[in-house]
């Protein structure tokens, strides 16, 4: 999805209705983040900015503190913080939350956060050479960056929709990897690990996944009705498993991870939804 959810996030609070694109996306993500907190024995985590793409806003870091780490949150909007607060309490998850208005200033005491990481965020940053100084400064062990793949056909088509007050909000030129990569290194901090995530076997198409399927076997099979996207008869969210309701539901989406593990990397470039960036202090 090349413009995140600027206009109508506050719908998901509503619905609680994420899809099956940005669940399984969730779980996949869980995966890295699991590995990355073992592996830099991860205890404090800031996750700057928080708001980035698309379903239930501020609740990417909630599998972290459910493993024990502290967890802080930076957003730049007022009304969405509180909806943010409301989601970690139902979850019964403890949560520090912030507000920054352009994030030049992280109000944290130096190498204070074992973790400093985002989501497909960086381009609501003001400055992204200020951030980039000022998330070098707090962190102490590992620095992710994830942003979209900008290489992806997904991306590539996607980017030409969005309105320009959409697109005024955001600055595209802070997710390119190479940028990214040349600024930390200038703060001294080396990139370790890289890659795509997120590789579903449905491309990255600004639509509900399910009715996307419905849609192809329309196309594929003649004989079917023609596929009308309706409202969702049962709701899908990683929320009941953060709440201890739906243990299973990892399990579930890793049913599509088999695609995405054992794809070629030239198919992963043009296929996958986001691309990963793992930092370390030289």
């Amino acid at each position: 999805m090349a413009i995140p959810i600027i206009d109508n996030w506050e719908s998901y609070f509503q619905h609680r209705h994420e899809g099956l694109g940005s669940s399984y996306e969730r779980v996949i993500l869980n995966l890295l983040l699991s590995r990355i907190c073992s592996t830099y024995k991860v205890e404090r985590v800031l996750e700057t900015p928080s708001f980035g793409f698309t379903g239930l806003s501020g609740i990417n870091s909630m599998f972290m503190a459910g493993s024990g780490a502290k967890v802080f949150l930076e957003d730049h909007n007022l009304s969405r913080i509180e909806q943010i607060r409301s989601l970690w309490s139902e979850c019964k998850l403890p949560l520090e939350i912030a507000v920054s208005h352009d994030y030049r200033i992280l109000d944290y005491a130096d190498k204070s956060m074992d973790l400093l990481w985002n989501f497909s965020a960086l381009w609501f940053v003001k400055d992204l050479a200020a951030f980039i100084s000022e998330s070098s400064r707090v962190a102490s062990k590992a620095i992710l960056i994830c942003v979209p793949n900008s290489q992806g056909l997904g991306f590539r088509m996607q980017s030409k929709t969005g309105t320009t007050a959409q697109k005024s909000e955001i600055n595209l030129g802070f997710i390119d990897p190479h940028s990214i990569i040349t600024l930390y290194k200038r703060q001294a901090w080396d990139l370790v690990e890289s890659g795509y995530i997120d590789c579903p076997p449905w491309p990255d198409i600004g639509m509900a996944k399910e009715d996307f399927v419905a849609r192809f076997l329309s196309w594929l099979l003649p004989l079917l009705p023609k596929a009308q996207a309706q409202e969702p008869q049962q709701t899908l969210s990683i929320l009941p498993f953060y709440q201890g309701l739906d243990e299973d539901f990892p399990q579930r989406m890793l049913r599509f991870y088999p695609f995405e593990r054992f794809l070629p990397i030239g198919f992963k470039r043009l296929w996958a939804h986001h691309y990963y960036l793992l930092f370390v202090p030289r």
